[in-house]
């Protein structure tokens, strides 16, 4: 069964799906489903088709669970890595670069990326990748929006 993609970009929340790290060592932007072209991202020159406003969120979750083909979600195998990507970086750009990971997540547990309120600070989720320990692990990830 296919996942569903919503388009909820007002919020209060938006489900960006299961995001899925096919190689380990090779990042997948968390926002792949919802834009795969980066049509959106920051760092994509405003075109007819992009938005008028860069996406933003007051809190990322991330779960590291997967799906078991339709029926429901399973714990991953190893950890997943929600990273940055250093531009430029003399680094790896991935989860054996300590320089690039923002949290970890081990398998079948929850992690928030909280603003502070107080300051109305916010995230990009165009900013965020996820690598994992294992190939097919994955992210299930959720903008809170305000």
């Amino acid at each position: 069964m296919a996942n569903g993609v919503q388009k909820q970009p007002a919020g209060p929340f938006w489900p960006l799906g299961s995001i899925v790290v096919v190689t380990p060592g090779t990042p997948v932007r968390i926002t792949s489903l919802i834009d795969p072209t980066n049509i959106n991202a920051p760092e994509t020159a405003t075109s007819s088709s992009s938005d008028e406003y860069t996406r933003r969120a007051n809190q990322i979750i991330i779960q590291g669970v997967k799906t078991n083909g339709g029926t429901g979600t399973t714990n991953n195998t190893g950890n997943i890595y929600v990273i940055v990507k250093g531009s430029p970086s003399p680094g790896s750009n991935n989860r054996t670069d300590m320089g690039c990971i923002v949290l970890t997540v081990a398998s079948g547990q929850t992690a928030v990326l909280a603003a502070s309120p107080l300051n109305r600070d916010a995230f990009t989720p165009y900013q965020l990748w996820i690598d994992a320990d294992n190939a097919n692990d994955a992210a299930t990830v959720t903008l809170i929006i305000q």
